[in-house]
Parts: C-alpha cells; sequence; structure tokens
C-alpha cells in the first residue's frame, strides 16, 4: 500500500459518486457554500482520501504476511519505528504514530517489510488503538506461531488534541503481549529497552 498505488477497484472507487454527493451536502449542511471556488473539487478530493486512507478494507490483514521462511533463529527479532495514520471510528478524527513489533521465532519468520505492511493494512481503516494492537499480536501469533510476540503501539489522537478535553501532544500507549513474553519480565524489558533506543 506504499507509495502510489491503483485504488480504481477499491469500495469507495466503486462508490464514487454517492461519496461526493454526501461529502457535498456534508459541506452545505454546515453553511458552507458548495459553488464558491475553494470547495468545487472538495468532494471529489475528499473522495480520493478516502481511496487512500481506507485502503486497508481492500485487503485481509493476514494475507499480508505472505510467504514465510523456515528459519531456525530463535531470538528476539524487533522492527521498530513504523509509522502509522488511522482514523479514530468514534470522531473520524486521524490518530498516528509508530508501532513497534517483536517476536520471538519458533522456526518460521516473515520477511521484515512485511510487518510494516501488516501494521498499514491494520490500521488503514476506522479503528481505534487498543484493536490495532491486539490485531497486530493475534495475526503475528496465529500465521508465525513464534513462542512470543510482543506490540507496542505510540498514537496522538486528534479528537483528543484538537477537540474535547484539547490536549494536543499527550500520546496514548498500548502494548499487547503473547506467549513467553506474557510469562517473563526479562524478555518484555529486552524488548522495551531496545525500542527506546
Amino acid at each position: 500500500m506504499a507509495g502510489v498505488k491503483d485504488y480504481s477497484n477499491s469500495s469507495v472507487a466503486r462508490n464514487r459518486e454517492q461519496i461526493e454527493y454526501h461529502v457535498r451536502e456534508i459541506l452545505k449542511l454546515i453553511g458552507e457554500d458548495v459553488k464558491r471556488e475553494g470547495l468545487l473539487e472538495t468532494p471529489a478530493r475528499v473522495t480520493r482520501m478516502y481511496e487512500e486512507i481506507f485502503a486497508g478494507y481492500e485487503v485481509d490483514p493476514r494475507d499480508v504476511l505472505g510467504v514465510t521462511f523456515d528459519e531456525q533463529h530463535e531470538e528476539l527479532v524487533i522492527v521498530k519505528d513504523i509509522v502509522y495514520y488511522s482514523q479514530c471510528e468514534h470522531h473520524m478524527a486521524p490518530f498516528f504514530g509508530k508501532a513497534h513489533i517483536g517476536y520471538i521465532p519458533s522456526g518460521k519468520i516473515a520477511g521484515l517489510s512485511k510487518l510494516a505492511r501488516l501494521v498499514e493494512a491494520v490500521t488503514r481503516r476506522l479503528q481505534v488503538q487498543e484493536r490495532i494492537t491486539s490485531q497486530i499480536a493475534d495475526i503475528l501469533e496465529e500465521k508465525l506461531e513464534p513462542h512470543g510476540v510482543m506490540v507496542v503501539v505510540e498514537g496522538e489522537h486528534l479528537c483528543m488534541c484538537s477537540r474535547g478535553v484539547k490536549k494536543p501532544g499527550s500520546k496514548t500507549v498500548t502494548s499487547a503481549v503473547r506467549g513467553q513474553f506474557r510469562n517473563s519480565s526479562t524478555l518484555r524489558s529486552e524488548f522495551l529497552s531496545l525500542i527506546k533506543e
């Protein structure tokens, strides 16, 4: 999903006219003049943006890991600082941050870029941060059958920063632990210290 992507067959693209119509209606309902120059193309631009930011609906995150490799490495593997962008399902406001993934293989590994693609597939839809964190951990556990998985997700939520309580700069941190990470404070500490470096 990174880079230039063809979204022409997405559900958003298939419903383009209806989405543009409803965006135009929302603009009218909030008091805007939809005929003014700056807003003429807004419904089309919003629809194109939706094609990209909701691209996660077009893929099953379980399929993203694709081919796995037999490898007898049984030490900690971490991919950290995976930047993500998502949309809060409560307000449809953006939230964004970084995901950190660690796992201990039990004979199967995934390509490292596949972990970033997994984050993107899970986050490019209406979400809550807690679910993102659990889904990533659960999919890794299901597909790789590792000895353990730990996922930490950091997020800044515009629904909290720009409206409501209005606390810009505040961050939410969620974690999910599976397998050996659940029972070993040493492993959890090692993971946490490595993602902070």
